[in-house]
């Protein structure tokens, strides 16, 4: 039976590798329903016109007229919006793609989960933010939650949930970006270009920039702690530099099961959109002896206090890992901007930490208002520093 998709955030680097997915499947196996992007119209028009869905959907609403014109005499839908975004995600739907960056992609998620089906989660920011909320929503409905970040989705594969007492921990591999090796120095002096080339996974700019300070990481512990029954101190960072193993799994027995494959996202998303079954990918196979090692090693806390951080905010709970989450997406938009160094986005974070101090966020409007309450407070603590 053909499956409907819908995909939230098709023409960022994650929705792209979707649709090439769907294209490749046999004809009839797929069909979309919404495709919904940030502000690229053309983009946006471009993939409507190749996979015929009801409705696509652009979020800024200036951008409305243009993919009406663009999308004119096609008979797609057109909409935009912050609320055009969430009915797009409530819409009819056996399988949705959240991966609209960042905490803007929590209401639509929750939209999704509200409806049932399946909802492959790329959006990891919505479970750091609202990891209760989401989970809470998910169950209500009977929905199935997937992993879609490469170390969860290795995560999921090798982990036997049916006996959690079982499991020891479980790791999350890193490959430490593009300043594994630098010193402080070369990162205090860092550009937005050298944060943003990162030697294995191609990636937008916001989580290159979160590859570069580790804060990607430690996101992915947190939501980690969300989806798995592995409590904090259980869950472990190492610094992998080839990216071939994304995630292992060490039971009571001693024994480690890891899941490997080649760095490209497509493997993922492939193992969430056939799920429980296998799809073909092709990609170029994991060749071990070419490879001829794999290198391991733990996190430096002094570069990347990133991981104390969300650790920190993690162990608190609260309202506190919303509030870590909204001061790095303010401290990274401003270091892309280039109105603050690349060593003050974690500073950043820590001050708004310290100023807005552990705090509770009860339900979706407690959520959305302390996000918007540490965004404030992290803008005031960043120009401070970029005074000075």
């Amino acid at each position: 039976m053909t499956r409907r998709l819908t995909v939230l955030g098709s023409t960022g680097s994650v929705g792209r590798s979707t649709l090439a997915l769907v294209e490749a499947a046999p004809p009839g196996e797929f069909a979309i329903e919404a495709l919904v992007a940030g502000r690229d119209v053309q983009a946006l028009a471009a993939q409507a016109r190749a996979f015929r869905p009801r409705l696509a959907v652009v979020a800024d609403p200036a951008g409305l007229s243009a993919l009406r014109e663009a999308l004119a005499g096609t008979g797609i839908e057109t909409a935009a919006g912050p609320e055009a975004v969430v009915e797009a995600a409530a819409r009819p739907a056996d399988w949705t793609m959240a991966a609209i960056v960042g905490a803007a992609g929590l209401r639509s998620s929750l939209a999704a989960l509200a409806r049932g089906g399946t909802l492959a989660i790329a959006n990891k920011e919505s479970l750091v933010c609202a990891g209760e909320i989401v989970l809470a929503a998910a169950a209500r409905s009977g929905a199935t939650l997937l992993p879609v970040d490469s170390e969860h989705n290795a995560i999921f594969q090798a982990l036997d949930a049916r006996d959690p007492a079982a499991i020891e921990k479980i790791v999350l591999t890193a490959s430490g970006g593009p300043f594994r090796t630098a010193d402080l120095a070369a990162m205090r002096a860092a550009t937005p270009e050298q944060a943003v080339r990162h030697p294995v996974w191609s990636m937008g700019a916001k989580i290159s920039v979160d590859s570069a300070t580790m804060f990607n990481k430690g996101l992915e512990l947190i939501e980690a702690a969300r989806l798995f029954p592995v409590p904090e101190a259980r869950i472990e960072v190492l610094i992998h530099p080839q990216s071939t193993v994304h995630g292992l799994v060490q039971y009571a027995d001693g024994s480690v099961l890891a899941q490997l494959g080649t760095p490209d996202m497509r493997t993922p998303i492939a193992h969430c959109l056939a799920w429980p079954r296998r799809m073909p990918v092709d990609l170029p196979r994991l060749d071990l002896a070419a490879l001829g090692r794999l290198e391991f090693s733990a996190p430096d806390p002094v570069r990347f206090p990133a991981l104390r951080l969300c650790r920190d905010a993690l162990r608190a709970g609260g309202g506190v890992p919303a509030v870590l989450n909204a001061a790095n997406e303010v401290a990274v938009a401003l270091f892309l901007d280039r109105r603050l160094g690349f060593l003050d986005i974690a500073a950043v974070v820590e001050e708004t930490l310290a100023e807005l101090g552990p705090v509770a966020a009860s339900g979706l409007d407690a959520v959305l208002a302390l996000d918007a309450e540490a965004r404030a407070a992290a803008a005031r603590i960043a120009a401070q520093r970029s005074a000075a």
